[in-house]
């Protein structure tokens, strides 16, 4: 079994950007049911987490406030889950209810650290 990221990023820039409370609250319980049903199936490897809009953007001359809303996506959030090989990390990642809302989810697998 692989580990894989799947990272959600959302638009920042658009109208849509910022969801009311009520699409807010509409949107808990279908994450909630997609992350308990990737732990029912014991590939969930980390708990998802929330994560702030904003963060330092570290360059190799300075460290920034950001990313601000300049940039169209930012890290919406993210978990590690267990699959044998892409194409069913990718069938996690569909199934991940913020696709519906125009969101992108990313899949990386993790690799192991190089030999020396």
């Amino acid at each position: 079994m692989n580990e894989f990221l799947i990272a959600i990023h959302r638009d920042m820039k658009s109208k849509d950007a910022s969801p009311s409370p009520e699409q807010m609250q509409a949107a808990i319980k279908p994450f909630q049911d997609w992350i308990g049903d990737i732990a029912a199936q014991n590939k969930l490897v980390s708990p998802p987490k929330r994560w702030d809009a904003v963060g330092k953007v570290v360059k190799q001359d300075s460290v920034t406030d950001g990313p601000y809303a300049e940039i169209k996506e930012s890290l919406g959030g993210m978990i590690l889950v267990r699959a044998e090989n892409y194409e069913e990390a990718v069938e996690i990642a569909k199934g991940c209810p913020i696709l519906q809302w125009g969101a992108t989810v990313e899949v990386r697998m993790a690799m192991a650290p190089p030999q020396e």
